[in-house]
């Protein structure tokens, strides 16, 4: 990776935070950008119950430990407490309708999921000018609307 954008300025996915917590192929590109990138990172309401439901379906599937259950939880709760990550507010009503659009425009080509399609509405919502995500379909939807990629790579 070239550059490092502030944290605060970057909307990321949850599913690409969600490999700060769990062992991943991604993982460790993106403790890499998350060690090199200053600030507190937002996060959506539902970004963070996405988060902890990541955590939970992979000790439902026993991809990990009780104990890394907990300790994940216990990782992602110290995250916004210590202030590395800031809860963003979101006007659902703009996010729903923005998302609505871009799946009504995009999704049909794209084939983005509804979750992928509420996390880019979200980003633009919030006004963020970059966006990280893994996902190959979300990455061509943030590209489509106009907004920077970043793929954190070592």
């Amino acid at each position: 990776m070239k550059t490092v954008a502030t944290a605060n300025t970057v909307y990321a996915d949850p599913s690409a935070l969600l490999k700060l917590y769990l062992h991943e192929p991604e993982s460790q590109c993106m403790a890499a950008w998350r060690t090199k990138a200053r600030g507190s990172l937002p996060v959506t309401h539902h970004g963070r119950v996405e988060l902890v439901n990541g955590i939970a379906l992979a000790a439902h599937r026993n991809l990990i430990s009780e104990s890394a259950f907990e300790g994940a939880l216990a990782a992602l709760d110290d995250d916004f407490a210590q202030g590395r990550y800031v809860q963003a507010d979101l006007l659902w009503r703009a996010a729903l309708n923005r998302a609505a659009e871009l799946g009504r425009e995009h999704s049909r080509h794209l084939g983005t999921r509804s979750l992928d399609v509420l996390h880019v509405a979200s980003a633009l919502e919030l006004g963020f000018r970059t966006f990280i995500s893994f996902d190959t379909r979300q990455q061509n939807l943030v590209k489509a609307v106009g907004m920077k990629l970043l793929v954190p790579t070592i």
